[in-house]
Protein backbone atom coordinates (compact mmCIF):
# COMPACT_ATOMS: atom_id res chain seq x y z
CA UNK A 1 0.00 0.00 0.00
CA UNK A 2 1.63 3.28 -1.38
CA UNK A 3 2.08 6.14 1.10
CA UNK A 4 -0.48 8.88 1.21
CA UNK A 5 2.13 11.08 -0.97
CA UNK A 6 2.28 8.55 -4.15
CA UNK A 7 -0.66 10.29 -5.41
CA UNK A 8 1.01 13.32 -6.10
CA UNK A 9 4.24 12.05 -7.70
CA UNK A 10 4.58 11.78 -11.19
CA UNK A 11 3.96 8.76 -13.33
CA UNK A 12 8.03 7.95 -13.41
CA UNK A 13 8.35 8.95 -10.10
CA UNK A 14 5.49 6.33 -9.11
CA UNK A 15 7.44 3.97 -11.36
CA UNK A 16 10.40 4.35 -8.93
CA UNK A 17 8.20 4.60 -5.92
CA UNK A 18 6.55 0.69 -7.12
CA UNK A 19 10.79 -0.15 -7.84
CA UNK A 20 11.71 0.57 -4.54
CA UNK A 21 8.86 -0.66 -2.48
CA UNK A 22 9.36 -3.97 -4.73
CA UNK A 23 12.42 -4.28 -3.26
CA UNK A 24 11.68 -5.71 0.70
CA UNK A 25 15.45 -7.09 1.58
CA UNK A 26 18.83 -6.57 2.24
CA UNK A 27 20.83 -9.04 3.49
CA UNK A 28 24.69 -8.71 4.38
CA UNK A 29 26.79 -9.32 1.24
CA UNK A 30 28.72 -12.66 1.72
CA UNK A 31 31.83 -12.70 3.95
CA UNK A 32 30.85 -10.36 6.05
CA UNK A 33 30.98 -10.99 9.38
CA UNK A 34 30.54 -7.26 11.70
CA UNK A 35 29.23 -8.42 15.04
CA UNK A 36 32.65 -7.59 16.78
CA UNK A 37 32.31 -4.02 15.16
CA UNK A 38 28.61 -3.54 15.90
CA UNK A 39 29.28 -4.62 19.45
CA UNK A 40 32.54 -2.15 19.49
CA UNK A 41 30.31 0.60 18.25
CA UNK A 42 27.76 -0.13 21.39
CA UNK A 43 30.42 0.32 23.68
CA UNK A 44 31.94 3.63 22.22
CA UNK A 45 28.70 4.83 22.12
CA UNK A 46 28.02 4.16 26.18
CA UNK A 47 31.00 5.93 26.58
CA UNK A 48 29.83 8.67 24.36
CA UNK A 49 33.07 8.61 22.67
CA UNK A 50 31.88 10.55 19.45
CA UNK A 51 35.69 10.02 17.64
CA UNK A 52 35.75 6.51 18.25
CA UNK A 53 31.86 5.88 17.30
CA UNK A 54 32.87 8.08 14.38
CA UNK A 55 35.84 5.84 13.34
CA UNK A 56 34.12 2.91 13.86
CA UNK A 57 30.35 3.90 12.11
CA UNK A 58 33.05 4.74 9.30
CA UNK A 59 34.89 0.98 9.19
CA UNK A 60 31.81 -0.17 9.14
CA UNK A 61 30.40 1.36 6.28
CA UNK A 62 33.39 1.46 4.80
CA UNK A 63 33.12 -2.69 4.44
CA UNK A 64 29.32 -2.70 3.70
CA UNK A 65 29.83 -0.60 0.68
CA UNK A 66 32.79 -2.25 -0.51
CA UNK A 67 30.96 -5.87 0.16
CA UNK A 68 28.05 -4.31 -1.56
CA UNK A 69 30.26 -2.91 -4.52
CA UNK A 70 29.17 0.30 -4.61
CA UNK A 71 31.01 3.84 -4.08
CA UNK A 72 32.20 4.93 -0.77
CA UNK A 73 30.35 7.13 1.78
CA UNK A 74 31.62 9.23 4.57
CA UNK A 75 30.20 9.45 8.01
CA UNK A 76 29.99 12.21 10.31
CA UNK A 77 28.94 11.73 13.64
CA UNK A 78 28.20 15.10 15.02
CA UNK A 79 26.65 15.56 19.14
CA UNK A 80 23.19 16.87 19.16
CA UNK A 81 20.43 16.51 16.97
CA UNK A 82 19.16 19.46 15.35
CA UNK A 83 15.50 19.95 16.06
CA UNK A 84 12.45 22.52 15.23
CA UNK A 85 8.91 22.82 16.00
CA UNK A 86 8.19 19.14 13.39
CA UNK A 87 10.55 17.31 15.59
CA UNK A 88 14.29 16.20 15.79
CA UNK A 89 16.64 15.13 12.92
CA UNK A 90 18.00 11.82 13.92
CA UNK A 91 19.95 10.75 10.61
CA UNK A 92 20.67 12.90 6.75
CA UNK A 93 22.19 11.10 3.44
CA UNK A 94 23.27 13.52 0.76
CA UNK A 95 24.00 11.81 -2.32
CA UNK A 96 27.33 12.45 -4.14
CA UNK A 97 27.55 14.96 -6.72
CA UNK A 98 30.43 14.91 -9.59
CA UNK A 99 33.57 14.61 -7.05
CA UNK A 100 31.81 14.85 -4.05
CA UNK A 101 31.72 11.56 -2.14
CA UNK A 102 27.94 11.01 -0.32
CA UNK A 103 27.60 11.41 2.85
CA UNK A 104 25.41 10.33 5.95
CA UNK A 105 25.41 12.51 8.95
CA UNK A 106 23.98 11.25 12.27
CA UNK A 107 23.76 12.56 16.16
CA UNK A 108 24.46 11.13 18.93
CA UNK A 109 22.15 12.59 21.66
CA UNK A 110 18.78 13.59 21.25
CA UNK A 111 17.97 17.30 21.03
CA UNK A 112 15.25 17.95 24.05
CA UNK A 113 17.74 16.05 26.90
CA UNK A 114 20.58 15.69 25.36
CA UNK A 115 20.89 12.00 26.17
CA UNK A 116 22.89 9.70 24.45
CA UNK A 117 20.27 7.82 21.81
CA UNK A 118 20.04 4.51 22.12
CA UNK A 119 22.19 1.81 20.31
CA UNK A 120 19.64 -0.01 18.77
CA UNK A 121 18.06 3.02 17.51
CA UNK A 122 21.31 4.66 16.98
CA UNK A 123 22.37 1.43 14.24
CA UNK A 124 18.82 1.60 12.60
CA UNK A 125 19.75 5.41 11.78
CA UNK A 126 22.93 4.51 10.21
CA UNK A 127 21.42 1.59 8.52
CA UNK A 128 18.66 3.84 7.35
CA UNK A 129 21.34 6.29 5.72
CA UNK A 130 23.16 3.28 3.76
CA UNK A 131 19.96 2.27 2.60
CA UNK A 132 19.56 5.18 0.64
CA UNK A 133 22.68 4.82 -0.62
CA UNK A 134 22.31 1.62 -1.62
CA UNK A 135 19.15 2.84 -3.07
CA UNK A 136 20.91 4.85 -5.44
CA UNK A 137 24.08 2.97 -5.94
CA UNK A 138 23.03 -0.82 -5.88
CA UNK A 139 19.41 -0.60 -7.04
CA UNK A 140 20.17 2.25 -9.59
CA UNK A 141 17.16 3.53 -8.49
CA UNK A 142 16.30 7.56 -9.47
CA UNK A 143 15.12 8.60 -6.09
CA UNK A 144 15.32 7.15 -2.88
CA UNK A 145 11.87 7.14 -1.70
CA UNK A 146 10.44 6.19 1.98
CA UNK A 147 8.41 3.20 0.97
CA UNK A 148 7.03 0.18 2.82
CA UNK A 149 9.80 -1.57 0.91
CA UNK A 150 12.56 0.48 1.69
CA UNK A 151 11.65 0.00 5.69
CA UNK A 152 11.77 -3.57 5.00
CA UNK A 153 15.07 -3.32 3.95
CA UNK A 154 16.54 -1.39 6.45
CA UNK A 155 14.82 -3.51 8.94
CA UNK A 156 16.44 -6.83 7.07
CA UNK A 157 20.09 -5.45 7.20
CA UNK A 158 20.02 -4.35 10.78
CA UNK A 159 18.43 -7.48 12.27
CA UNK A 160 21.59 -9.06 9.90
CA UNK A 161 23.63 -6.73 12.02
CA UNK A 162 22.53 -7.07 15.28
CA UNK A 163 22.46 -11.07 14.96
CA UNK A 164 26.07 -11.15 14.68
CA UNK A 165 26.77 -8.99 17.31
CA UNK A 166 24.85 -11.39 19.10
CA UNK A 167 26.75 -14.33 17.68
CA UNK A 168 29.85 -12.39 18.47
CA UNK A 169 28.86 -11.69 21.95
CA UNK A 170 27.84 -15.80 22.23
CA UNK A 171 31.34 -16.57 21.43
CA UNK A 172 33.33 -14.68 23.38
CA UNK A 173 31.39 -15.52 26.14
CA UNK A 174 31.48 -19.50 25.56
CA UNK A 175 35.47 -18.46 25.22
Amino acid sequence: MPFAYYDALSAARRRTYRRSDAITWLGLPPGIDAGALVDRLAAELAREDRGAVQRTCQQLIDDLVRSYRVPPVRVKVLARRPADEYGELHGFYEPGELRTRARITVWMRTAKRRQVVAFRSFLRTLVHELVHHLDYELFMLDETFHTEGFYKREASLSNALFAQRAAAAAQTAAS
